[in-house]
């Protein structure tokens, strides 16, 4: 018998005017599975069908790239070209069954495109990476004016592919350091022209983007965006500033902002408080992503009113059909403590763990295989190495 008293079995409209089956989100997970030719292939249609048929309202892909010079992860998609339509459309076929919202998720990774992808990686300004992470990528340099207006139009024409294709809306990665986010951070941004310096300046890329998607795909097409308080800093891209993008893309008709965190049920950043103020700040549905476990946790973010709706990753990686298990009252949480054994280990390994993880698990999935349940983060790291080879280990972000 379905939960319908559950404030997660809702269903909600966006100002698109699309109405949503639920609350739930299936957020981006890169699958990492592209062909050589960085196509998507059968694996991806047979993954997106057991996520559509899991009961999500919407799901969001992993990392598409705009640009096939500019990777972030092995195994990306690439979407610039109509010659791509053609698997798309079997993909998008697939993942929009049972009434699901199916949204491609765009991305440029700027001087976060790994050495092994770029030897000389783009970026608003000449900024190099530093920090723990700093070995895996080379220098960026800075885009010209013209070059970012390109860009822009690789954006757009991604998205057209897209709508083109039967995905049903897309959404623009503007977190964790990506080139969006790059142009939203002072620290990471010097440019002195129309894309630096106010901050009014340096979401102008953002706003390019999304004013040229709406254009482009018209006014019924939903257009998401993803930020993170995990991006806040008082010296490159401050509170007042995130909550300035949110109200700026609010006013040009943004469609959902999704919100991630730490760790929604034990927050280091205070990410419930900061999350009911931003979903106040806005009439805009809001998706808080990040450490979602339990059903009561879920049903106090919508409650409080911290969030319109809930996304979920991690679980989904290798329980496809959490949604219908919580909406169906078969839903028991399973949390995957991975460990090497050391808890110093475990810290400095953590993203290449649970990354290796996931992807490991999607990677049965798609091949019609059951996910492999286990607690020993040295499997996890094997696994990465058999799918990806040594490349697999290599941090794939600035932190």
């Amino acid at each position: 018998m379905l939960m319908n008293y559950l404030q997660v079995s809702k269903v909600i409209t966006l100002p698109c005017g699309v109405t949503i089956k639920n609350r739930f989100v299936k957020t981006a997970l890169s699958e990492t599975m592209a062909t050589d030719d960085h196509q998507p292939n059968h694996l991806f249609n047979r993954l997106y069908r057991q996520w559509a048929i899991g009961g999500a309202g919407i799901v969001i892909t992993g990392n598409v790239m705009v640009d096939r010079h500019a990777l972030a992860e092995p195994g990306n998609i690439v979407v610039d070209s109509d010659r791509v339509l053609p698997k798309l459309r079997q993909w998008a076929a697939d993942g929009t069954i049972n009434d699901t919202q199916l949204w491609m998720q765009l991305n440029h990774p700027g001087r976060q495109s790994p050495k092994m992808f770029s030897s000389r990686p783009v970026a608003p300004s000449a900024v190099p990476i530093t920090g723990k992470n700093r070995r895996a990528f080379e220098s960026p340099r800075a885009l010209t004016a013209n070059e970012i207006k390109e860009l822009v139009q690789k954006f757009v024409k991604s998205a057209v592919i897209a709508q083109k294709a039967g995905f049903t809306g897309v959404q623009l990665h503007g977190a964790f350091g990506y080139l969006i986010n790059q142009f939203l951070s002072s620290k990471m941004n010097h440019r002195t022209d129309d894309y630096g310096g106010s901050i009014e300046n340096r979401m102008r890329f953002l706003t390019d983007i999304y004013q040229g998607i709406r254009k482009a795909c018209g006014p019924k097409f939903p257009i998401s965006l993803k930020l993170s308080l995990t991006d806040i800093d008082v010296t490159g891209f401050t509170q007042r500033q995130f909550e300035m993008v949110i109200k700026k893309m609010a006013a040009l008709g943004i469609d959902m902002i999704e919100i991630a965190g730490d760790d929604y049920e034990n927050s280091q950043i205070g990410f419930s408080g900061q999350a009911h103020f931003i979903n106040q700040l806005v009439n805009v549905p809001i998706a808080l992503s990040g450490g979602f476990r339990h059903i009561s946790a879920m049903e106090e973010a919508l409650g409080r009113q911290d969030a319109s709706l809930i996304g979920v990753c991690t679980p989904m990686a290798f329980m496809t059909d959490m949604p219908n298990q919580i909406l169906r009252s078969r839903y028991q949480p399973f949390v995957l403590p991975l460990s090497t054994g050391s808890n110093r280990l475990d810290d400095k390994l953590k993203s290449i763990i649970v990354t290796s993880y996931c992807e490991e698990q999607i990677r049965r999935i798609a091949e019609g295989k059951q996910p492999k349940l286990y607690r020993n983060a040295w499997l996890s790291m094997l696994a990465g190495i058999q799918l990806h080879g040594i490349k697999g280990l290599k941090p794939r972000r600035a932190q």
